[in-house]
């Protein structure tokens, strides 16, 4: 009779034990996908034990708050980036009146001290106009507004014409290309326009910064490579290049915002940008994944 009743103790014990790993393996399983996910859905338990249904109860009440938390900040974050789009657009049409009007006093005989104010007033009002359009620019990459046309783009093929297309620009500083590329098409599914917006500021960047050299390299997984020599940077500088608004004294007309622009528009489809500064080189990588075929 005592070892009837001992086996039917472990028997409900057992069962009990069960029970508790079943619900917490139901917890784990679904507590990724709650915290990921945007849903107001409680967690679901078949256990009945009421230490692992209190647990639940607890865990939901923390994701409904950090739910509330996240709304709240993406509610404030879009409005900032809307707001930042309209001021710089609204910045515009004054800038854009200032430049024509500095355009016609430079028609005037002044005095070559007046001529000479006038130059500096120009060069600020040029690189305060570069900063708005960058500044309306990134806004815009940022906003969910601006949707992106996917469509298979052959990267070969987009960073030739990137390329082709900075060719003057990279001879007048001296700068001779080398290209590698593998022999087979590399293919992704991605915006066009949007990568060739990633090329056009990487390879700007590359002509602030060149010491007169430049390798571009295509790997077959999807990873590309734009090194060049760079002595005027160091490890620090490189590691804040895709910071937003930074930019070193070596470049003191750009606005900060390129290699930004760059890595928003790389991540919003789905890949990466990253910069690694090694024996005075310079190197940006940009990669998609081969899921994004």
């Amino acid at each position: 009779m005592l070892s009837w009743l001992f086996l039917l103790v472990i028997l409900v014990q057992w069962m009990k034990i069960r029970s508790i790993r079943r619900g917490l393996d139901e917890i784990a399983s679904q507590l990724g996908e709650r915290l990921e996910g945007d849903t107001n859905n409680l967690l679901f338990l078949s256990t009945r034990d009421r230490h692992v249904r209190c647990l639940a109860a607890q865990l939901d009440t923390r994701l409904r708050q950090l739910r509330r938390q996240r709304q709240k900040y993406q509610s404030g974050d879009q409005e900032l980036k809307e707001a930042v789009a309209n001021i710089s657009h609204d910045l515009r049409t004054p800038l854009t009146a200032i430049c024509g009007y500095l355009q016609l006093l430079d028609r005037e005989a002044l005095p070559e001290q007046a001529a000479r104010y006038l130059s500096f007033i120009g060069e600020r009002v040029q690189a305060l106009r570069q900063l708005t359009e960058e500044l309306f620019r990134y806004s815009v990459v940022l906003s969910t507004a601006d949707e992106l046309h996917i469509e298979e783009v052959c990267l070969n093929g987009a960073l030739e014409e990137a390329v082709a297309a900075f060719y003057a620009a990279l001879t007048g500083r001296g700068i001779v290309p080398v290209i590698e590329m593998p022999d087979r098409r590399v293919v992704r599914r991605l915006d066009r326009r949007a990568l060739g917006r990633i090329f056009s500021n990487i390879l700007s960047n590359a002509i602030k910064y060149s010491g007169g050299d430049l390798r571009l390299a295509l790997q077959e997984d999807g990873t590309l490579l734009f090194e060049n020599t760079a002595a005027s940077l160091d490890e620090v500088q490189v590691g804040r290049l895709f910071d937003r608004f930074f930019s070193v004294e070596t470049a003191q007309e750009s606005t900060g915002l390129g290699l930004a622009i760059a890595r928003a528009l790389a991540e919003r489809m789905g890949g990466a940008a990253s910069a690694s500064y090694h024996s005075g080189k310079l190197c940006v990588q940009v990669s998609f994944p081969e899921n994004l075929a």
